[in-house]
Formats: C-alpha cells, sequence, structure tokens
C-alpha cells in the first residue's frame, strides 16, 4: 500500500481458528473503519465458541521477524497488542515500539480467556506491566484481567477506581476498564481513565450469549480510530458503540458464545 490516505493499523495478537477472537477478530475490526491491516501471530490457539483447550506458541524471534518487515515498509499508524504469552516476546515486542516511535499503541492485555483459560504465565504479567504499559496510549483490561493484573478483588465501582490507580502507579497512562463483568443492571458501563479524568461510557446492556471477541474487536476499533486522528475519548467512545452494534447484529453461530459481527459501520 503507498499514498497518505491509507491508514494501517498493525495487530500483535493469537490466533483463534473459529473466526471470533484474536486477530481475526482485529483484522475484521480495522477494516470495518477503512483501516489496512497487517496482523503477527503470536500463538496458535485451540479454541472455538465453548472455549479454549490449549495453545502452542510462536517463538519470540519468529514474533520479531514477522513484526521488523511490516515497520521497515509500511507507515504503521497504530498497534494494538492481544496474547503475549511469554516474557521474551513481550520485552521483543516492547523494544520494536520503542524502535519504531509507535504513538498509538492499545495494548489488551490478555491474560484469561472467559472461560478461565490462563493465557500467559505469571512471569509474562510482570513484564507486560513493566514494558508495555508505559508505552501506551492506553491498556483495555476487564474485570478478571484488572484483578489478576492489581491483585484486588473488583465488586464495586470504588475497587475500579482503586485499581485504576494501582494500575497507573505500575506506569500505566490511561486505562478503560470493561465493567460487563462487574453489572447486573440494564445498562454496560465502561470506565476511561484519563490520568485522573474518569469518563464513564454507557450503552444498552444485550441479553445474549454473542460475546466471542467483544475485548478484541474494541481494542482494535480503538486503535483504527486513533489511527485515524481521533482523540482518545472520541475514539473510545465511537469503539465502544461499534461493539454494541456488533453485539446486536451477531450471526450468533456455533454452540458456545457466537462471535460478535465486525461488518459493520459505526461513525
Amino acid at each position: 500500500m503507498t499514498g497518505n490516505e491509507t491508514k494501517v493499523c498493525l495487530t500483535i495478537a493469537g490466533l483463534d481458528p473459529s473466526g471470533g477472537a484474536g486477530i481475526v477478530a482485529d483484522i475484521k475490526s480495522f477494516s470495518a473503519f477503512g483501516c489496512y491491516a497487517a496482523a503477527a501471530v503470536t500463538s496458535l490457539t485451540f479454541q472455538n465458541t465453548t472455549g479454549v483447550f490449549g495453545a502452542e506458541h510462536i517463538t519470540a524471534e519468529a514474533v520479531r521477524r514477522q513484526i521488523a518487515p511490516v515497520f521497515s515498509d509500511l507507515d504503521v499508524a497504530a498497534v494494538k497488542t492481544g496474547m503475549l504469552p511469554t516474557e521474551e516476546m513481550i520485552r521483543s515486542v516492547a523494544q520494536l515500539m520503542i524502535d519504531n516511535n509507535v504513538a498509538n499503541l492499545v495494548v489488551d492485555p490478555v491474560v484469561r480467556s472467559t472461560s478461565g483459560f490462563d493465557l500467559i504465565d505469571d512471569r509474562a504479567v510482570v513484564s507486560l506491566i513493566k514494558a508495555l504499559f508505559p508505552l501506551a496510549a492506553v491498556i483495555t483490561p476487564n474485570i478478571p484481567e484488572v484483578e489478576r493484573i492489581t491483585g484486588l478483588e473488583i465488586s464495586d465501582p470504588d475497587d475500579i477506581m482503586d485499581a485504576a490507580a494501582a494500575m497507573r502507579d505500575m506506569g500505566a497512562n490511561n486505562v478503560l476498564i470493561k465493567g460487563g463483568h462487574l453489572q447486573n443492571s440494564d445498562r454496560s458501563t465502561d470506565y476511561l481513565f484519563i490520568g485522573d479524568e474518569l469518563t464513564l461510557l454507557e450503552a444498552e446492556r444485550i441479553q445474549t450469549l454473542a460475546t466471542h471477541g467483544t475485548g478484541c474487536t474494541l481494542s482494535s476499533a480503538i486503535a483504527a480510530n486513533l489511527a485515524l486522528g481521533k482523540s482518545l475519548k472520541d475514539a473510545v467512545q465511537i469503539a465502544k458503540r461499534f461493539v454494541t452494534e456488533a453485539i446486536r447484529s451477531a450471526p450468533n453461530i456455533g454452540h458456545g458464545h457466537s462471535p460478535i459481527n465486525q461488518l459493520i459501520s459505526v461513525k
């Protein structure tokens, strides 16, 4: 791709062969906003809509060798990271972000699947915090991820405030805590902390099992909108609407949690 108008977004994440999450969801989300998608695979996962059954990780060197040629050839406007399963891989990815002056980095700290499968080990979690959090424009953990990262139990909005402060102390600049696991109301509320400023992002809570890939989709939609020049607050608000409509129009396939529908247009 040449030309100044096409924005290139790179996802560095795991492969979900069922197509609902990971790099496949990221590619579809980038494309939905008119961005050109590039991708580096970090892990081959074994999963479908019913759960995650295992994974074979790519070596850190193989991940580096996927990413480096992309940066040498394409003008990458934003990067989204997902599953980074090893300490060595995280350090390598962080160095590539530094070497290539990546400004629009969205870190989705994928540490545990919805079905309860631990996707990275404790040493990798520590490396993720130290090496990537300070480089990110925003990190996008859900409640179980927040609990593993901070060691805090999250049961109400006050706990979310404490957890956000803890993650900022760990080096995170801005934090989007996805509150979907917390509420039982008819509204879905996420908590965006830009520095110390809190913005509540509310949307209709859609009663459905079609939630496979929501986190990947949200973080990649944020990255796409940052690439397009949106402010962080605007990018998150647009991404939130995108995910809501993707859930609403989900294809409802599979025998578990259906993937959502990224083939939509939201402004």
